[in-house]
């Protein structure tokens, strides 16, 4: 469902995202392998850490109970919206969670509405706070992958209220698939602004090279490990 209707703020003509896919992304025959990339990758992550996904799932359902997984809404290439998947690593009730603790913490309004982002989330669970730290709680999204709403590589998957923020740039965004990793995660993740995120985001977009994609990849690797910048 393209969700750049008339009546949004942040609406992007279709003819500019077109555009945005002619003059900054790959030709037809680099985009393919770059999707071929995709699944072959995702279908190998997939196999290759079965074990640990079933186990991290099993950890969840004993230690909070509930569902294991969350699919929270963003928005994809062409403006289409998808369910994002992830271990859950929020309470039941993170909605009531956040809005009693926003409406007495000033402070942790102002940084919320900033960045979307709390650094001390009381929605987070005992075992999720492991899962984002090392960035597990995104495995899931390897069947994005697989099913063509995300790539490996990518610009940060955003909600429709982000993109706002993103103003002529969103043109970038909204031509091309959201990465479980990118330019972003290597940067700093949360610890750069949100400007600079949006910053990132179109020059991933405008220098696209599958040699790039490769080297975010590695670069990745000690970035979660390390668990810089995630909360």
């Amino acid at each position: 469902m393209a969700v750049f209707e008339k009546s949004s703020p942040w609406r992007i003509q279709a003819r500019q995202v077109r555009q945005a896919q002619n003059e900054n992304l790959p030709r037809i025959s680099r985009s393919s392998l770059k999707r071929f990339f995709d699944i072959v990758g995702a279908s190998i992550g997939l196999v290759v850490l079965s074990p640990l996904m079933l186990m991290l799932a099993a950890l969840i359902k004993v230690t909070d109970g509930g569902s294991v997984f969350y699919g929270h809404r963003r928005i994809g290439r062409n403006g289409t919206a998808f369910n994002c998947l992830k271990f859950r690593t929020m309470a039941a009730n993170s909605d009531e969670l956040l809005e009693i603790y926003l409406s007495e913490n000033e402070s942790a309004r102002v940084e919320w509405d900033r960045d979307r982002k709390l650094k001390n989330d009381p929605r987070i669970t005992s075992i999720g706070v492991v899962l984002r730290n090392l960035s597990l709680d995104e495995l899931p999204q390897l069947f994005n992958i697989l099913m063509g709403e995300m790539s490996i590589v990518g610009p940060r998957p955003v909600v429709s209220d982000e993109l706002e923020k993103y103003g002529a740039a969103a043109q970038y965004y909204l031509s091309t698939r959201p990465g479980l990793t990118g330019l972003w995660q290597i940067s700093g993740r949360n610890d750069v602004s949100y400007g600079r995120r949006v910053e990132l985001d179109q020059i991933y977009v405008k220098n696209w090279s599958f040699q790039s994609d490769l080297l975010i990849i590695i670069k990745t690797i000690p970035v979660v490990c390390l668990a810089k910048g995630s909360y």
